[in-house]
């Protein structure tokens, strides 16, 4: 094989890895980040740099496995996204990076990272290990079962988080699963609403499982989900035993309300929620949105320190 041709598909290998959805990992910092008030002590900064390595080295080790998840998606659905107009584009899909290459660098990558995650902390290594086990059976088979391909997703999203408070050995709060998770079933049943409206009459063609919804049940679903997720996250701000007991949390609840409209509109009215990384990272209003709750939020936990 020539340079040139290694070169390709080391490219289109990077490029099935999807670094850019890598962002969802950073859900492992937010244990970090809401312990700021106990991590960031300026008489102890070699504790709280400790603690950030671990969470960093946690947001490697996922970004990995994930990797090596969407690996072995795209190495199931080839066939269903060669009838996708942008998914066919994928190096899998496009043949790109060979059926057997993928595999081996899937074995590969996903071993060392499942045993670097028990070296890094036992617990947290059992956690990696049930994230690859429910993602591979959404690969083999979830993904066809209607509302259970939507939870298992959410799943993911809800073990980073876990995942990153077990890594820096924060008490993890009952508000973490259900703010977590509320907001997962969120955004992937946005996905689906945009897959769904976007594919039209191919929609079945291009992920079998678009054929058990519809777009009015989605949006009931989806505006289900957005106001529980947002009644549980202001019930979080007062109720939850580690935050000020002022409540000046709820400081932040004017940015979680424009954030769920904001990306409800965009949902809905623009059809881009099937690439939800893409939403958060170049929609400007939202992260504006984003910034100012991690500001507001920070600012709360550290001006009225426990």
């Amino acid at each position: 094989m020539s340079t040139s041709a290694k070169t390709g598909q080391l490219a289109a290998f990077i490029l099935s890895m999807r670094p850019k959805q890598w962002s969802k990992n950073l859900l492992v910092f937010m244990a970090l980040f809401f312990t700021v008030d106990q991590a960031w002590d300026p008489t102890d900064l070699s504790a709280a740099l400790d603690l950030f390595i671990r969470s960093a080295a946690a947001f490697l080790l996922f970004s990995a496995l994930s990797g090596v998840v969407y690996l072995v998606n795209d190495l199931m659905d080839r066939e269903e996204d060669r009838r996708h107009p942008k998914k066919r584009h994928r190096p899998i899909a496009s043949g790109r990076l060979p059926i057997a290459v993928a595999s081996v660098a899937a074995a590969v990558i996903g071993v060392p990272a499942l045993a670097a995650s028990y070296f890094l902390e036992p617990l947290f290594g059992l956690i990696a290990i049930v994230y690859i086990a429910i993602m591979l059976l959404y690969s083999f088979g979830l993904k066809r079962v209607v509302l259970i391909d939507v939870f298992s997703i959410s799943g993911g999203f809800i073990l980073r988080a876990v995942a990153g408070a077990v890594v820096i050995d924060s008490p993890i709060s009952p508000w973490l699963y259900i703010c977590t998770g509320l907001a997962a079933v969120f955004v992937v049943l946005s996905k689906r609403r945009s897959e769904l409206a976007v594919a039209g009459k191919q929609a079945e063609e291009q992920r079998g499982i678009l054929k058990a919804y519809t777009l009015p049940v989605l949006d009931q679903l989806i505006s289900v989900a957005a106001a529980a997720a947002l009644v549980s996250y202001t019930l979080y701000t007062v109720a939850s035993e580690n935050l000020p007991e002022n409540h000046a949390m709820l400081l932040t609840v004017p940015f979680v309300v424009y954030g769920l409209f904001r990306y409800m509109y965009l949902v809905q009215r623009k059809d881009v929620g099937e690439t939800p990384e893409d939403v958060i990272l170049t929609d400007i209003p939202l992260i504006i949105a984003i910034v100012l709750w991690l500001s507001t939020a920070g600012a709360v936990l550290i001006a009225f320190r426990g």
